[in-house]
């Protein structure tokens, strides 16, 4: 793994495009009536310049907790993740984490100011991590990038692209205007976006291709999910990654987009390489168990930046029960 050592900003390279056949939104949209309304509230939004969205994100965010939206959620997840924190430290990292939601939809709307200000010049937290990064992809193969519902997910995934990378993302079919305005933005982005049927197949042959797949693995997913440790509690998590790695035999990175004020930096960890069959371990589970740490390790860091109002651990291990 990386030391935590900064590395001056990476160059700046035209967007390469990944795969036409990955160029495309699945979802169901919305209807005609539903469609033409959510455009008046939307567009308005998507003009917002980046002072003005702070402003809208940190008094969305703070109704939101004030109201109580979820805030049980929050703060039993909090009570048990950080008990060595005193209970005023838990309700200032919920209500943060509100404001960080509510900024990230803001920003994933945008259509101008898209870019945080002045992240071609911010260095990369994780020295070794990125150029062993870069020098895998210099072989020709895409990288697994692993990242969390952190800071802002969105934008990070524009960042690596604008540094080079050809980016697939591992995504779900939406429904809605706002989660389809959101899937067309990273279209617009330069991002290619992969879909649950047939992700393996179609992971293994983007990283063959050069392409890297950038994906989220800190959901709870309800079937055919391994449980890691995060936090001190076993989370089902998707094998995705882990069974990718097996597959083509390329190691993952941990990346994260780390918000101060309306700065982001990239904070990289890895290659985490695919572990050896060892008797009585499953690789697949080991594997995972590995990268989710290393999100862990960076949300502790920044713990307001993630979001606890998600039941991360709301599926028990089979020998627990539900």
């Amino acid at each position: 793994m990386s030391s935590p050592a900064t590395i001056s900003a990476p160059t700046v390279h035209p967007i390469r495009l990944t795969a036409a056949h990955l160029r495309r939104v699945i979802g169901e949209p919305p209807g005609p009536l539903t469609g033409f309304l959510a455009n008046l509230l939307l567009r308005p939004i998507s003009k917002l310049r980046w002072g003005g969205r702070e402003r809208i994100a940190r008094f969305l965010g703070g109704l939101a907790y004030t109201l109580g939206i979820r805030r049980r959620v929050a703060l039993e997840n909090l009570a048990q993740a950080l008990p060595e924190r005193s209970e005023e430290e838990r309700r200032a990292i919920a209500r943060g984490a509100y404001i960080t939601m509510a900024r990230a939809v803001l920003e994933a709307l945008a259509d101008v100011d898209r870019m945080p200000p002045g992240w071609e010049q911010e260095e990369v937290v994780g020295a070794e991590a990125w150029q062993a990064l870069q020098a895998h992809l210099a072989t020709g193969k895409g990288a697994l990038l692993v990242t969390a519902h952190f800071g802002n997910w969105e934008l990070l995934g524009e960042i690596l692209i604008h540094r080079g990378m050809p980016i697939n993302a591992l995504v779900r079919p939406l429904k809605g205007a706002l989660n389809m305005r959101i899937a067309e933005n990273r279209l617009r982005a330069g991002a290619g976006l992969i879909y649950p049927r047939g992700a393996v197949q179609e992971i293994v042959d983007a990283v063959g291709r050069g392409e890297s797949v950038y994906m989220l693995l800190d959901q709870g997913i309800p079937t055919k999910g391994v449980f890691v440790p995060f936090f001190g509690r076993l989370a089902s998590t998707t094998p995705a990654m882990a069974v990718a790695a097996q597959r083509t035999g390329v190691p993952a990175w941990v990346v994260m987009g780390v918000r101060d004020g309306l700065r982001m930096r990239v904070h990289i960890e890895g290659p985490f390489a695919p572990p050896p069959v060892q008797e009585g371990k499953d690789p697949i589970t080991e594997h995972t168990a590995l990268v989710t740490a290393g999100l862990e390790r960076i949300i502790r860091q920044y713990p307001e930046q993630w979001l606890w109002l998600h039941r991360r651990w709301k599926y028990a291990p089979p020998s627990q029960g539900v």
